[in-house]
Parts: structure tokens; C-alpha cells; sequence
């Protein structure tokens, strides 16, 4: 005779409490996607890795040639998301006073001086910084601390961000003149390295036809700031089998040149992914899996995931990039056991 406890009841209770909570935000999701939908055509990868993203607290760094609507996503984003947004064009001359903000001196109507700090534009909940890798090093590097501990450092005083808050930046292929490649430390500050290539024919068409008529089309506030909040808390909350664990750990570990049993990563790979990666991929396995209505991940995510998660987080050596390897064949070899 099979005896339920009180505590199991409870139990039970709240996994399907859980459970429900999942499904839900799954519908809401649905719906963001189909807002997106309305003003982004073809890039449906890139909207579902920026959502993951976004879902997991973390940043983006969207790269590809000009005119692919990355810039549009990050504005569609905020709409949806009922986010403050603000935007900042890197340019060369770009100083880091020029995100961060900066002190100026007053003078109040008693004729005593002080300083009154002016915020920046870095003090919103989504910042999009247009083209980053056309700004200086010096002015890339401003972003460092508010990426990763959200607040930034002014004259010695610390002034805290909203929350959320979120970077979403474009950049330029590296070999688009006028760029200055970003520090490895600062690539591993963003979530995902995502790829927008171009659409595909039939959603181009469709752009095309919707985007030159008298109308335009416009997305639809979909989620507040506290609710996106809310579901970052929830994917926590999404159970991982040891399965998921032992692929994420591997694949992570097996690109590193030091640690690997691959010949080729030790003699190709400069420099490979650290441990915020496994983090990172972690996350992104319970949100994608949550935006598709799944209770649970499988590996599978581990490696549909794997590439914009360690793309921007491992080096090829000249030797390797002169015979041609690409990461993307890297990535492939180390999720090769699992697939």
C-alpha cells in the first residue's frame, strides 16, 4: 500500500505549479515571436537567438554586412519587450563620456560650485550601440563594467543601471574598413555571437511588398521590463539532465588547447572557451527550450547552440586561419560526439 505524504502532495503541487508557469511563458513567447514577425522577414534563427538571449539575462553581438535589419531588430526588441532604449552610433571619435555620461561643474543661485552628474546614454534597459567595432579601444572598454556588473564607475562614484538592462550591438565584418577588432575580455561579456546572413528569397520577396506601400507595418508591446524579468528567474528554474550537463561540460573543455584529446585543437586552437561558456550554454539550453514549449532540453539544443555560444570565445592560430580552418569547422568537430 503506496502512502502520499503531505510533503510529497506539496510537492507534486508545486512541480505542476512549475510546470504550468513554463507553458505559460511559452504561449508569451509565441506571441513575441509573432509580433517580431510582423516587421522582421526571414531571420527567424536570429530572432529565436536574440530571444534566448534576452531570456537568459545576457547580451548580444549581432554581426553581418549593412542593411540586414539588425538595427531594426534591437528597436522591435524594445517595443516588444516595453523596454527604455536608447542607441549609440560608435564612431571613431566616440569617447567613453559619451555612453557612460560625465561630471560637469554648476554654480547654484548662492554662488556655491558642485558637481552634478549627467547620465549617459548607457542608463536604460536596452542600450543599442550601432557598428561597436567602429568606436576606439579605449571607448569599447566603457562597456566592460556595465555588461557584467551592470552599474558603472564615474569619477570614482558608482551609479547602478535599470534593470534589465541589455546590450544589443552590431558590428561590422572585421574586414570592412575602419574597424578596430573588440578585446577577447569584452567579446566574452556577450551572450551569443549571432550570425545575420542574408534572407532567404521567398522572405525577401515579402519584405519587399510590405515595406515600399503607404502602410508599414509595426509590432505590438507584448511583455513589460518586470515580466521579462520574471521569466529570466523561471528559465532558472528549468530542470537539466545529466545528459545535457556532460555534453555542455565536454564540448566546452574539448576546445580548449591544454585540456583537449583533439590534435587539432591543440595545434589550430590559440585560445578556447573558459567557464562562462559552459554558463552561458547552460542558460541557453533551458531557454530554448522553454521558447519551444518544451519542459525539459536535450543535447540537441547543446549543439544547435554551440556556435553562437563559443564562436567569439575560442581563436584559431595564424597557422590554422591561413590553411583555411574555420571556427565553425572547429565547433563541428567538438559537438561531433554528440550529434
Amino acid at each position: 500500500m503506496t502512502v502520499t505524504t503531505l510533503a510529497d502532495k506539496n510537492a507534486e503541487e508545486a512541480a505542476e505549479a512549475l510546470a504550468g508557469s513554463f507553458e505559460a511563458l511559452a504561449d508569451r513567447m509565441a506571441e513575441v515571436r509573432r509580433s517580431i514577425g510582423k516587421v522582421i522577414f526571414g531571420q527567424q534563427t536570429v530572432v529565436d537567438q536574440t530571444l534566448i538571449s534576452l531570456l537568459a539575462g545576457g547580451h548580444v553581438l549581432l554581426v553581418g554586412v549593412p542593411g540586414l535589419a539588425k538595427t531594426r531588430l534591437a528597436e522591435t526588441l524594445g517595443t516588444v519587450f516595453g523596454l527604455s532604449e536608447r542607441r549609440v552610433q560608435c564612431t571613431p571619435d566616440l569617447m567613453p563620456a559619451d555612453i557612460l555620461g560625465s561630471e560637469v561643474l554648476e554654480e547654484n543661485d548662492a554662488g556655491k560650485r558642485q558637481f552634478r552628474f549627467i547620465e549617459g546614454p548607457i542608463f536604460t534597459q536596452l542600450l543599442m550601440a550601432d557598428e561597436i567595432n567602429r568606436a576606439s579601444p579605449r571607448t569599447q572598454s566603457a562597456l566592460l563594467q556595465a555588461m557584467q556588473e551592470h552599474r558603472v564607475s564615474v569619477s570614482g562614484k558608482t551609479y547602478e543601471l535599470p534593470s534589465p538592462f541589455h546590450v544589443l550591438a552590431t558590428q561590422n565584418p572585421l574586414e570592412h574598413e575602419g574597424t578596430y577588432p573588440l578585446p577577447e575580455a569584452q567579446l566574452d561579456r556577450f551572450f551569443m555571437e549571432i550570425q545575420v546572413d542574408y534572407p532567404d528569397l521567398d522572405a525577401e520577396r515579402q519584405m519587399l511588398i510590405t515595406t515600399t506601400g503607404l502602410e508599414q507595418a509595426s509590432a505590438d508591446p507584448v511583455m513589460s521590463g518586470e515580466e521579462l524579468m520574471a521569466a529570466q528567474k523561471l528559465v532558472r528554474q528549468v530542470p537539466v539532465g545529466e545528459t545535457v550537463v556532460e555534453a555542455i561540460l565536454g564540448l566546452v573543455r574539448r576546445g580548449r588547447p591544454d585540456e583537449s584529446d583533439l590534435p587539432e585543437v591543440r595545434a589550430q586552437v590559440s585560445w578556447g572557451p573558459g567557464p562562462r561558456a559552459s554558463q552561458c550554454l547552460m542558460l541557453a539550453v533551458r531557454a530554448r527550450a522553454l521558447i519551444e514549449g518544451r519542459l525539459v532540453p536535450s543535447v540537441d539544443d547543446v549543439l544547435a547552440l554551440a556556435p553562437p555560444v563559443l564562436r567569439h570565445r575560442m581563436g584559431l592560430s595564424f597557422a590554422a586561419r591561413a590553411d583555411g580552418v574555420t571556427l565553425e569547422q572547429m565547433i563541428d568537430r567538438l559537438a561531433a560526439p554528440y550529434a
